[in-house]
């Protein structure tokens, strides 16, 4: 895919990385968003280049929106313009309990990084990518990693879902504003992955898995799993599509009897 460019946010590690990756296989040349420059950062970075096509770090916190321009300019100087934003950072709540302790703090972190973030960085791609020619052919996308806690409610971590939930309608609505553009916007709600994040729970999500059937695929995901998917909506090979919610699960969310 050359001539292609993605920045994705959160891609040190997890479901970032593995869209990342995904996008190098594919040929896209890498922006790699993160807090840090850390040895987690540079694998990302290593193991894209592996694919052989151009990889870049860009340092700094998506919730700030002081910053994104920044961000902008820096995976632009180093790989040139961006086809694809991937809005990928997220957090969970501080502290899972009761949802009549859910914290401000709590509440505010979450949607600071999870919505209000990619809302801004959405607006701040898209208004770059307006004010310059673009070639017919080559597919522009914005992709957000949302979750199936967008639909699904977990009371043990309410502000984790309603940010979730507010990132879901981010994609909706941008793809309504971009659509006669030729731009794309696309959700992706993971369910059950295997990421640093899901490690505490992981194992109790396996026993209801094997014991109770909780996803009809017997399994959790992987980060790659995400990324075959982000790079499918990226390449454009989804055709006719945009808006759409893809709910990358293994049918946890899906209603049977």
């Amino acid at each position: 895919m050359s001539g292609y460019a993605a920045l994705v946010t959160g891609a040190a590690r997890g479901i970032g990385r593995g869209i990342a990756l995904a996008l190098a296989a594919e040929g896209f040349a890498v922006a790699v968003n993160d807090l840090a420059h850390d040895a987690e950062l540079e694998q990302t970075l290593g193991e894209a280049r592996v694919r052989g096509v151009d990889a870049a770090p860009v340092i700094g916190d998506v919730s700030d929106l002081g910053v994104h321009a920044r961000l902008l300019d820096a995976a632009e100087a180093a790989l040139g313009p961006l086809s694809t934003l991937v809005n990928n950072a997220g957090v969970g709540a501080l502290r899972r309990g009761d949802l009549l302790d859910v914290t401000p703090a709590s509440y505010d972190r979450c949607h600071a990084i999870n919505a209000r973030g990619m809302f801004f960085l959405s607006q701040a791609w898209a208004r770059r990518v307006l004010a310059r020619e673009r070639a017919a052919e080559r597919h522009h996308s914005i992709i957000n990693v949302t979750s199936s806690n967008a639909e699904a409610a977990s009371i043990s971590r309410g502000e984790y879902c309603v940010s979730k939930a507010a990132a879901a309608m981010v994609a909706k609505l941008f793809a309504v504003r971009l659509a006669p553009f030729g731009i794309g916007c696309y959700a992706i709600q993971p369910g059950l992955i295997e990421t640093a994040l899901t490690a505490p729970v992981l194992a109790e999500y396996r026993r209801r898995i094997a014991e109770q059937g909780l996803t009809l695929v017997p399994d959790v995901g992987q980060p790659g799993d995400i990324g075959s998917i982000a790079a499918a909506l990226a390449t454009g090979r989804l055709a006719f599509c945009t808006g759409q919610v893809l709910h990358a699960d293994g049918g946890l969310l899906l209603p049977h009897y």
